[in-house]
């Protein structure tokens, strides 16, 4: 029975299962990406990652525990060195799956599974991550209100002041037209004087 056993064996037996694993790893290691079906890169994922993880500590012992499970000592040398120098500062993730169609012969799923800080251009469209940190000073935040304010304030005054010359003129009319009104009464007042002094002698 196989209750609770949740692993593909990619339809081999254990010991051919793992020399393929193995076979498949080196390849990796050596040529920094494989295409392979997605089930396969799938297992080789979970295969492959200790064994990177644990060379980011460069020591005997776990050379001869990778070296156990891979032999092959040029895949060695590359793990334990080019391989570190870039994967090294990540905290896990360091392979990445493709899928990319169908195989004509089965229609089985195929896939490329790659180192992930080896592909260019996927590095060169990753943008830099943004700083996390802010300043938050109450000063900063008032003095760019304030400069916000009298800005907007110059640009209000300035219609104002056009508004208030182009007012004067009208006051002026207006207050022409009051003197004129004001002259033409003058003479008839007068006239009304000169009227009544006439009567008045006419009537001594």
């Amino acid at each position: 029975m196989r209750h609770g056993k949740k692993f593909n064996h990619l339809g081999r037996t254990a010991p051919h299962r793992k020399a393929m694993l193995s076979n498949m790893a080196c390849s990796l290691f050596l040529h920094k990406r494989i295409s392979t079906t997605v089930a396969k890169a799938k297992e080789l994922r979970k295969y492959v990652e200790p064994f990177i993880t644990r060379a980011k500590e460069d020591t005997t012992h776990n050379r001869r525990v990778v070296f156990s499970y891979l032999q092959n000592k040029d895949a060695i040398k590359i793990l334990f060195g080019e391989v570190v120098e870039k994967v090294g500062s990540r905290p896990g993730g360091y392979t990445r799956i493709i899928k990319t169609g169908f195989r004509l012969g089965d229609n089985a799923e195929m896939s490329i599974i790659e180192l992930v800080d080896y592909n260019e251009l996927m590095l060169k469209d990753a943008k830099p991550a943004k700083k996390s940190t802010r300043r938050r000073s109450r000063r900063g935040a008032g003095a760019a209100a304030s400069t916000d304010a009298t800005s907007t304030a110059e640009v209000v005054d300035e219609p104002t002041d056009k508004a208030s010359k182009a007012d004067q003129p009208s006051a002026e009319v207006v207050e022409d037209s009051t003197d004129e009104t004001a002259k033409t009464d003058q003479p008839s007042a007068e006239g009304e004087d000169q009227t009544d002094a006439k009567d008045e002698k006419k009537a001594e």
